[in-house]
C-alpha cells in the first residue's frame, strides 16, 4: 500500500467510523485506570485532538490504552489511594502524573531518545508486552465473573491461605502489586462456584462473539463493528431485565459554560484547575516523597509509551512508505499527555488496534483524528445511552484483545537460549510487580545475562 493522497471527505468519514467503533474501549480502559468509565468518554476527545494536531502520522491514533491504564494505576497505587482519598482526589493525582509524563516525553525528545529506543532488546519488549497483557487480564476478570471487583476481593479475603497470602503481600511486599492481582485472577478463574451467574454468562458470550464474529460479519462492516454489536446487545439486555451486575453508571452532564474558544467555535471541555493539580497534589508522596523517583518513573513511563508509538510508525513506514520523525512523535506524545493532565486523564500512547482501523477506514491525514476527537467532544451529552452498559461486556472487549497473546505468547516462544530467559524473566517480573519495574529490570536482565552468557567461538578456516 502506498502513502494516501489527502482527501478531506475520506477523513471525515473515517473519523466518524473511528469515533463510533472506539467508544466501548474508552469506557473499558477508564475502568482499568481506576476511575469511572464516564471519565474515559469525557477526556478522550481533547487528548486525541492534541495528538492529531501535533503528530506527523496520518494513520496513527492515540489515547489511553490497556497498557497505559495499567501502568498509571500500578505506578500510583490507584486502588489504595482511591480507598483512602476518594475518586475525585485520585483523578487529580492521575492528572498530575500525566503532566510529568508529558514533560518527560519532551525532555526525551530533546536528548534524542528516539534513536536509542530503536535499539531496545527484542526479548525485553516481548516479555514486557506479555507481562502487561497478564496484568490487563487480571484487571478485567473481576468485572467479568463477579458483580464487582470488590466482590472478588471479599471472596479472596475470606479464603483460607489465599487470603493470608494476599494480606502478606500487601503488608510486606508493597512493590508486588501485580502479584496481588494475579492471585485474585487465578483464584477467581479457578473457583467457578463463586461466580455471579448472569454477569459470567454475559462475559463469556460477549468475549466469544467479539473474537469470532469478524469472520462472519459482511466484509463491508468496518473493524470494530463486532464490539459495537456486543456492547449494544449487552446494554439492551441490561435495560430490559433487572441486571444486578456492575454497569457504567451515570454519566455527568457537561457544563454548557465550560470549555474554551477555538477560533469561531467553542469546545465544551471541562478543564482541571491546573494550578491545583501541579502545586497542591502531593504526587511525590506516591514515590517515597522523592521528586527524583517521580521523574524516574515518569521517564520510564514515557519511554515505554514511545516504544508502542515507534512500533506503529515503523510498521506504516514499511507498509505505506510514510516517513516519521522520532522527535516529533515524542513531542506529540508530550503534548497529548499534557492535555491529559488538563482534562484529568491517564497518560496516552499510540494505539495499534485503533491505528489499523483508521488506515482501513480510509484515513488520508491527521484530519481524521481531529474529526474523531470533535465527534467525541460534541456527542458527549448523548453518551448517557451507555449508562446501563454492563461492565461484564466491557471486560469482554478488553479480554478479547489480549487473551490470545497471554495464552499463546508467540513472540516469547520464538526466543532461544539467553533471549528466552531474558524474555520470560522480564514478563514474569512485569506481571507480579508493575510495568515500570518490570521494564527497568528487564533491561538489567538483558545486560547481566548477555554479559554472563558464553561467547560463541568462531571457527578458524
Amino acid at each position: 500500500m502506498a502513502k494516501p493522497k489527502f482527501n478531506p471527505v475520506s477523513d471525515v468519514i473515517s473519523g466518524i467510523i473511528m469515533a463510533a467503533t472506539s467508544v466501548p474501549q474508552l469506557v473499558a480502559y477508564a475502568e482499568i485506570v481506576g476511575y469511572s468509565g464516564a471519565r474515559g468518554l469525557s477526556t478522550a476527545g481533547p487528548t486525541l485532538f492534541a495528538w492529531g494536531a501535533s503528530t506527523g502520522s496520518p494513520f496513527m491514533s492515540a489515547g489511553v490504552t490497556s497498557i497505559t491504564a495499567l501502568m498509571a494505576k500500578t505506578d500510583l497505587g490507584g486502588e489504595s489511594y482511591t480507598a483512602e482519598h476518594g475518586e475525585e482526589a485520585y483523578v487529580k493525582l492521575v492528572a498530575a502524573y500525566s503532566f510529568y509524563v508529558g514533560l518527560a516525553s519532551c525532555l526525551l525528545a530533546l536528548v534524542g531518545f528516539g534513536k536509542l529506543a530503536q535499539k531496545c532488546p527484542t526479548p525485553v519488549k516481548s516479555g514486557f508486552k506479555w507481562g502487561c497483557a497478564v496484568g490487563v487480564v487480571a484487571s478485567a476478570v473481576p468485572n467479568g465473573f463477579f458483580n464487582s471487583s470488590s466482590e472478588l476481593k471479599s471472596v479472596v479475603k475470606s479464603a483460607p491461605f489465599v487470603g493470608d497470602l494476599v494480606s502478606y503481600l500487601k503488608t510486606n511486599v508493597s512493590a508486588a502489586t501485580g502479584a496481588v492481582n494475579v492471585v485474585h485472577l487465578l483464584y477467581g478463574v479457578l473457583n467457578p462456584l463463586n461466580w455471579a451467574i448472569v454477569p459470567s454468562i454475559l462475559f463469556v458470550l460477549s468475549t466469544v462473539f467479539v473474537m469470532k464474529a469478524p469472520k462472519y460479519l459482511p466484509k463491508a462492516c468496518p473493524s470494530g463493528t463486532e464490539v459495537i454489536l456486543a456492547t449494544a446487545f449487552a446494554t439492551a439486555f441490561s435495560m430490559t431485565y433487572d441486571y444486578q451486575g456492575g454497569v457504567v453508571g451515570e454519566i455527568p452532564e457537561v457544563d454548557p459554560d465550560a470549555g474554551f474558544a477555538l477560533g469561531p467555535f467553542r469546545l465544551p471541555v471541562e478543564l482541571m484547575d491546573v494550578k491545583e493539580v501541579l502545586f497542591n497534589v502531593d504526587i511525590a508522596e506516591r514515590f517515597g516523597g522523592s521528586y527524583i523517583m517521580l521523574m524516574v518513573s515518569a521517564t520510564l513511563f514515557a519511554a515505554v509509551n514511545f516504544l508502542s508509538i515507534m512500533g506503529i510508525a515503523a510498521g506504516f513506514e514499511v507498509e505505506n512508505g510514510i516517513s516519521w520523525s522520532a522527535n516529533r512523535e515524542l513531542i506529540a506524545q508530550g503534548a497529548a499527555c499534557g492535555m491529559a493532565g488538563m482534562v484529568g486523564s491517564a497518560p496516552i500512547s499510540g494505539s495499534m488496534s485503533r491505528s489499523l482501523v483508521s488506515r482501513m477506514a480510509g484515513t488520508t491525514s491527521q484530519m481524521s483524528c481531529l474529526v474523531t476527537a470533535l465527534v467525541w467532544i460534541y456527542m458527549l451529552p448523548y453518551m448517557s445511552v451507555m449508562s446501563p452498559t454492563p461492565k461484564a461486556a466491557l471486560s469482554a472487549v478488553i479480554i478479547s484483545a489480549v487473551l490470545k497473546s497471554v495464552v499463546v505468547p508467540k513472540d516469547l516462544m520464538k526466543l532461544k537460549g539467553v533471549d528466552f530467559l531474558i524474555g520470560w524473566a522480564t514478563g514474569l517480573v512485569t506481571a507480579v510487580t508493575s510495568p515500570t519495574i518490570g521494564f527497568a529490570l528487564g533491561l538489567v536482565f538483558f545486560f547481566v545475562f548477555t554479559a554472563l552468557a558464553p561467547k560463541s567461538k568462531k571457527k578458524i578456516a
